[in-house]
This record gives structure tokens, C-alpha cells and sequence, in this order.
């Protein structure tokens, strides 16, 4: 019944064990000026640490929680712009998982209205099909409508099988790593020469 305190930290060590370590990316910077582009009033990630960041969570961590360390000058450490850190890196990955989202949200939007037209076309060439096979007389002409239209028709719904099938998974995925990038962990520490 009663618990004693090592018993209960035993415990509360013993179900973060059960959880995957948070993967670390650290970063070593001279300056904040390096991080953000700020001709901005919502600064930018600089390009090449975006990069950066996105291609080692890409590679390295599957499902595991984010941590970002960067290692900054003394005098900038307890700056106020360090201490925003977090919710910039937060801000800025939740700015981008939402452009993505609103990507994804347009291609679905065109994936539906290229299927109502492909299905329209379709059912189109079905039926022409079906009235020049009783009403043409024997002849190639007939022949190509019986069975090209519903090959056209079918073609015609390529494209937006291919979106609602295919195309959204990259921009679903890049959205995913972006969302988690923007509850990563971010932390400053001193830089060591």
C-alpha cells in the first residue's frame, strides 16, 4: 500500500525508460544573426539550417521527440532573443506545417474536381460507346469508338487517381516532420571554444 519515495521515483524512472530517447541535433553558431534572417518581421529561418535541421530529423528520427541545442557566444546566451528561441523554432515549423497543410487541403480541393470532371468524361464515353455499338454500321469507325472512348475515359481519370492516391503522401509526410519540428525542444547552451 504505502509507497515509499525511491520506490515512487523508481517507478517514474521506469516509465520514461519505456519511452524512445529524444534525438539531439546540436547547433554551433558565432551569432543569433545566423540563425534568423530578421529583414523580416517574422524572421526566417536561415535556409541552410533549416535544411540542415530537416534532413538529420528526416534521416535519424523516425518517431522519437526532438531536442535542439545551440551552442551560442556567453554574451549571447542570456540575451533576450535566446530566450525566444523556442517559440521562434516553434512558430516558424508551425508556419511552414501550415503552409503544407493549406498545399495539401488545394490538392485534395483539385483531386475532387478533376474526378467529377474524369468521372464525367467517362461515363460520357461509356455511353457513346454503348450508342455506336448499336446504331453504327460494322466498321472501323465503330470499332475505335467501342473501344477507344472508354480507354480516353479511363485516361481522363489518371490524374486525379494519381493525386487522391499518390501525390498527397510527400506533402502529408513534410507536413508531419514539420509539426514536429515545431514541438521540438530547444535549448541554448554556452559554447566552448
Amino acid at each position: 500500500m504505502g509507497q515509499t519515495a525511491s520506490q515512487l521515483e523508481e517507478c517514474r524512472l521506469g516509465m520514461n525508460a519505456d519511452k524512445a530517447p529524444a534525438v539531439t541535433i546540436e547547433l554551433r553558431v558565432k551569432a543569433m544573426s545566423q540563425l534568423f534572417q530578421s529583414c523580416d518581421p517574422f524572421p526566417f529561418l536561415n535556409k541552410e539550417i533549416e535544411d540542415y535541421i530537416v534532413s538529420w530529423v528526416r534521416m535519424h528520427a523516425k518517431n522519437q521527440p526532438i531536442k535542439i541545442i545551440i551552442h551560442l557566444p556567453e554574451k549571447e546566451v542570456h540575451t533576450k532573443a535566446a530566450n525566444q528561441l523556442a517559440k521562434s523554432f516553434a512558430r516558424y515549423f508551425g508556419y511552414h506545417a501550415d503552409l503544407l497543410q493549406h498545399d495539401l487541403d488545394e490538392l485534395y480541393r483539385d483531386g475532387r474536381r478533376f474526378l467529377a470532371i474524369g468521372m464525367t468524361i467517362l461515363v460520357s464515353c461509356l455511353v457513346v460507346s454503348q450508342v455506336a455499338g448499336r446504331y453504327l454500321a460494322e466498321g472501323p469507325f465503330r470499332r475505335l469508338l467501342e473501344q477507344g472512348l472508354p480507354i480516353l475515359g479511363w485516361v481522363a481519370n489518371w490524374r486525379p487517381l494519381e493525386i487522391l492516391l499518390y501525390d498527397w503522401w510527400p506533402l502529408a509526410r513534410r507536413r508531419d516532420l514539420y509539426r514536429r519540428l515545431a514541438t521540438a525542444s530547444v535549448e541554448t547552451k554556452i559554447s566552448t571554444p
